[in-house]
């Protein structure tokens, strides 16, 4: 056989693999359990790191206020040294809308070692905790929640602890409006579904561990046992962070998508997404070039490979390239039709997915140069040189 035919095999063995071995990452049925009522509703504390969210906070944190909760629940909002008056509008929504009480802390700016939104998290919940709450809810400040989001989240995680979880995270369905937005989304959840497949975060002796981080429901007493967020204070991608320290201290978590927990922040044009994602791309591979160089040849192989070799094997008339790039196309692309579905989008989106990997791919190495350009992580005015992707023990 030619090169371009063993490449060609060689993308289909892996589509093969990842359709039947990587934990049915491509299934989308992984929603939040169903429980009853429990006998007593638990105690709350839900804590929102803002830092310059005036332009979302009007939609998020009225949901939150206006959660429909038996147990006693209350809103700690940590105005992370914010420039656009967020700490400000949060007690004015308050005021407004009433709801559950509402407390605004402002930490100042972050100790050496601590990332922006884990130092906000530290006074939040220190404050929460202060009122002994049995259960915490982290949740961004551009999450919005159904009414009945906390009810049943808290429920999910089962609150006697007789078997029940002590992390419960859900990917909140972020926002696809714009065409990039439509383009660049569904790929991004999925991508990180193949990274970490929710069958086997959610598996009880699973190691595989993530979580959500504009979603988390914490048992207070993991908090303690797991040392949030200290143990994880320099983490970037802080919920991976958090969900491997709490597996770690023995904890059980449980992810999924969710239905009825939104993403309110618009991503309208390609440079907002390409920032989210190079952020915290490379720090994701460790800062480890040679990580780097296998992550660009295994997108090469398993998402460009495909059309490349069906086209090349056409133009010339080589049936077995041809036949086995156009075979790892189709099942690439119905991999990705689930998560289409989910979002609600144009299954005639599925065949694009390697055009969006190959934006995903040049968004991974402008991170890397990023990286040693000196500039790290960046975000919101604050830049992290060389922030840890998930500290281990």
């Amino acid at each position: 056989m030619s090169a371009v035919a063993w490449t060609a095999v060689g993308s289909l063995i892996v589509w093969v693999w990842l359709l039947l071995g990587q934990g049915f990452f491509w299934r989308t049925d992984q929603r939040l359990p169903l429980r009853g009522d429990p006998a007593r509703w638990p105690s709350v504390a839900v804590v929102v790191p803002a830092r310059d969210e005036a332009e979302v906070l009007p939609v998020s944190l009225p949901s939150l206020l206006a959660q429909d909760y038996p147990g006693d629940a209350e809103v700690f909002l940590v105005d992370d040294d914010s420039g656009d008056g967020t700490g400000e509008l949060a007690r004015e929504l308050s005021v407004r809308y009433g709801g559950l009480p509402l407390t605004v802390v402002t930490p100042g700016e972050p100790e050496p070692g601590w990332t922006g939104k884990l130092w906000a998290l530290r006074h939040g919940m220190a404050l929460a905790r202060q009122r002994k709450p049995e259960f915490l809810l982290l949740t961004d400040a551009d999450i919005a929640h159904e009414p009945d989001s906390l009810r049943e989240l808290v429920a999910a995680a089962g609150s006697d602890g007789v078997d029940g979880f002590d992390l419960v995270s859900q990917m909140a369905r972020l926002r696809v409006t714009s065409t990039w937005e439509r383009l660049v989304v569904p790929a991004f959840v999925y991508f990180f579904g193949q990274l970490y497949p929710f069958r086997r975060v959610n598996g009880e002796r699973s190691r595989t561990a993530a979580a959500a981080g504009g979603c988390v429901l914490l048992r207070a007493g993991t908090v303690e046992r797991a040392r949030l967020p200290e143990s994880i204070r320099s983490a970037v991608i802080d919920d991976v962070s958090l969900a491997r320290a709490v597996r770690r201290s023995g904890g059980r978590i449980w992810l999924g998508l969710a239905d009825r927990v939104d993403s309110v922040r618009p991503y309208p044009r390609l440079a907002d997404l390409w920032h989210m994602v190079a952020r915290s791309a490379y720090a994701q591979l460790r800062h480890s070039p040679w990580l780097l160089a296998g992550t660009v040849l295994g997108l090469l192989l398993v998402y460009v490979a495909p059309p490349v070799t069906l086209v090349t094997g056409l133009l010339t008339g080589d049936a077995v390239a041809a036949a086995a790039g156009g075979a790892a196309w189709a099942v690439m692309a119905g991999t990705y039709m689930p998560m289409l579905g989910y979002y609600r989008q144009s299954l005639w989106l599925a065949p694009l997915l390697p055009l969006t990997a190959v934006l995903y791919l040049l968004m991974t190495v402008d991170s890397a140069v990023q990286h040693y350009r000196g500039l790290g992580a960046a975000w919101k005015g604050r830049t992290y040189a060389r922030p840890e992707a998930a500290p281990e023990p």
